[in-house]
């Protein structure tokens, strides 16, 4: 452990024994391997770090332990993050831990400051204008070129533009380059090379720049201009870069470019959440670094805090599941042995497994499931949807607003950039200069009446319950400040500038609706409660993805959806698209090693060869011989208009039982068994395990829980 070498000089014992309670102080609730990590200050450090294990705590706690031993100096620190609200998080982290003069900044925000202050010296001139969005510029491109494109097109051909750019490859260098790639928007390689060397042109003729450029160009300025370098370098001594499991090769160009020949680097990931490789991204950097940096020390954070053994096993074993799949020993370059977690949380309820006829019928059993877990205590700003592509929202957000549940769309318009928000932080501003400091949340809900917030929320879905959540947000990070600041010192300009750094930052407040999301998008965030939706073939993974890499980063992917998940997880598919449609659909391949009924197996399908998903017709009625629409009723083998053929006794028996086991394990009822399967089992009266396995709802993970009571039941019901 480093300790502190700068001089204590006349102030005595009592300087030295207080500076020591203070070093031990930034170390004391940290585990053995975080403590490694925030005791190991100099050299070359790799911390392995999986999802929930508290990496950011670790490297917070090193960076402030550091600076208190006096071995860094904070303003020669640079932390580097991969989002604006994560580096804001670490700068509010740090100044708590009395390391605020550290900077915390993401590559593109740390690059441009430098080109900001060395382009008048190395280039000369203003700095050209920064491009948002690229769409604009590359439409007119294709213009130019007649050539005819869609919205569609032009977003994938920025990706794919994006892509070239932070592989740091020319529009010459491109074609041989992105040789084995989908073709974006159908076009072919040669095609989209044009138009990337147009739109370059277009930018130059301009005097413009784009976010890639500001990594190209201080990677140039660094390069040909040696007191430039210098004086990076002396600048920033120590570095270190979260998520580097996502670097790309022109962000790690510019890294090799700040450190110059030292080692003074902490790295933090986790190959098992690589899930940007089409955008540039490479775990490569991560996996070869004890190879570049010999001697480098690796720690291994696995011990898991953020949830519960049940989610924590289901994640395990969905990256386990792939070592020993025979595609193991096919040619891919993406995978390294994962990380195994160590659940640190106490037991809670097992994952939900849902199949579902249809997607309307999928998003409408995710509300119900929602409404029972908000009426059990669960906030909504805990609980999220999760899906693979953002086109599979609007169902849901049909589904949410039905039952009168309120929701926000990540991914979509940034907060601070609604309307709604622009106004009130214009009230608010104005509201400072002329109001007193009493009771600043009241203050607030004031200001914001004048715009439609009220105390209660609008029952109607759509842009004004939206405008409404907006405004809440507001009202609830004022009642939040107050309570964690004090009366005493918040006040309405603290509170202004609060949303100000916030906006800045791109750091929006917690809304209290359902978050729906892609998993994508859900990168770094988590929740009591996540509904992974759409987990059938083609969807999850993707149909698109037909490589070995690809499958695998499909995989990686779900293994990110899964460990959002603090307590609650559901995991749902449906097999067919629309109501009445062909059930053709099958649920997701890595569902395999997870759903207990099927577990340990290489299929598709249930092990049920009377199902409804593996017969070869539709299922009919064994009352009035018509077919079975729903999930439900092929459950129980009749329409739910024909009468029951259970005798009520043995029903209510089974019930009474269910409703026992859900109170002594904590679960809702459901969770044991559905009222179909329940009538499924009455009406059949199996006599034996065997029988019972064959009925829909009845998983060998069940059979062998409840199997012996059921049966028990079956044969003597009272």
């Amino acid at each position: 452990m480093v300790r502190r070498t700068l001089g204590r000089g006349a102030v005595g014992g009592a300087s030295l024994v207080s500076g020591a309670l203070l070093e031990e102080s930034i170390l004391n609730g940290l585990d053995e391997e975080q403590r490694t990590v925030a005791s190991t200050l100099t050299g070359p450090l790799c911390v392995l770090a999986g999802a929930g294990t508290g990496k950011t705590r670790a490297i917070t706690h090193r960076i402030a332990y550091g600076v208190q031993t006096g071995v860094y100096t904070p303003q020669q620190v640079l932390a580097v993050t991969f989002t604006a609200r994560a580096a804001a998080e670490m700068r509010t982290r740090l100044r708590d831990l009395g390391a605020g003069g550290v900077q915390a900044r993401t590559f593109h925000a740390a690059a441009l400051r430098q080109l900001q202050y060395f382009w008048p010296q190395a280039v000369g001139g203003p700095l050209p204008a920064l491009v948002d969005h690229k769409a604009q510029l590359i439409a007119e491109s294709a213009r130019r070129l007649r050539l005819s494109t869609d919205r569609a097109a032009i977003r994938d051909v920025a990706a794919e533009i994006e892509w070239a750019k932070v592989s740091m490859l020319t529009p010459d260098a491109y074609v041989a380059a992105a040789a084995g790639r989908s073709e974006p928007a159908g076009m072919d390689l040669i095609t989209v090379s044009r138009i990337f060397s147009a739109y370059e042109d277009l930018k130059i003729d301009r005097n413009l720049i784009d976010f890639e450029d500001v990594l190209l160009t201080t990677v140039a300025i660094l390069e040909e201009d040696e007191k430039v370098a210098a004086t990076v370098r002396s600048q920033y001594r120590h570095f270190v870069v979260d998520e580097y499991q996502d670097v790309s090769p022109l962000q790690q160009r510019l890294l090799d470019l700040w450190l110059g020949e030292r080692r003074e680097l902490c790295v933090v990931g986790d190959a098992s959440q690589t899930i940007y490789s089409f955008t540039g991204a490479t775990s490569r950097h991560l996996l070869d670094f004890t190879k570049r940096y010999q001697g480098a020390q690796v720690v291994k954070l696995v011990r898991d805090y953020r949830s519960t053994p049940q989610v924590v096993r289901a994640a395990n074993t969905l990256l386990s599941a792939r070592s020993s799949e025979a595609d193991r020993r096919a040619a891919g370059t993406t995978w390294s042995e994962p990380l195994e977690l160590i659940a640190q949380r106490s037991a809670g309820p097992e994952p939900v497994f849902t199949e579902c006829t249809d997607d309307e019928a999928e998003a409408a059993e995710c509300a119900r499931r929602i409404g029972v877990l908000l009426d059990q205590g669960v906030k909504a700003s805990e609980i999220a949807i999760l899906y693979r592509t953002n086109g599979q929202s609007e169902a849901y957000e049909q589904a949410l607003a039905s039952a009168g549940i309120g929701y926000q769309l990540r991914g979509g318009e940034r907060f601070f950039q609604r309307r709604e928000v622009r106004d009130a932080l214009l009230q608010l501003r104005a509201a400072a200069r002329t109001e007193g400091d009493d009771d600043v949340p009241q203050q607030v809900r004031d200001v914001l009446a004048s715009l439609g917030y009220t105390s209660v929320a609008p029952q109607n879905s759509g842009a004004v319950r939206e405008k409404w959540e907006s405004l809440a947000a507001l009202v609830g990070l004022a009642d939040e400040l107050n309570r964690t600041r004090g009366p005493e010192s918040f006040t309405l300009q603290s509170f202004v500038a609060e949303l100000e750094e916030r906006a800045a930052a791109q750091h929006a407040p917690t809304v209290q609706g359902v978050t729906l999301a892609s998993l994508h998008s859900a990168k770094g965030l988590e929740w009591d409660a996540v509904f992974l939706v759409g987990l059938s073939e083609g969807l999850m993974p993707i149909s698109f993805a037909d490589t070995q890499e690809g499958i695998d980063e499909e995989r990686r992917l779900l293994y990110v959806g899964i460990t959002r998940a603090r307590i609650h997880l559901s995991m749902s598919w449906s097999t067919s698209r629309s109501p009445g449609g062909r059930a053709s659909r099958k649920p997701s391949r890595f569902l395999d090693a997870l759903r207990p009924a099927t577990a340990g197996k290489a299929s598709f399908r249930q092990p049920r060869a009377k199902s409804a998903r593996t017969s070869t017709g539709p299922v009919m009625c064994r009352v009035c011989k018509r077919p079975l629409l729903t999930g439900s009723e092929r459950k129980i083998g009749r329409c739910t208009e024909c009468p029951a053929s259970y005798e009520e006794e043995t029903f209510e028996a089974l019930r009474a039982w269910r409703l026992t086991e859900a109170r002594e394990k904590d679960v809702p009822a459901f969770v044991i068994f559905t009222d179909a399967t329940l009538v499924a089992i009455a009406e059949a009266k199996p006599r034996s395990a065997e029988e019972l396995g064959a009925l829909a709802g009845i998983g060998t993970s069940k059979l062998e829980r409840y199997g012996d009571a059921v049966l028990g039941i079956i044969n003597d019901p009272a």
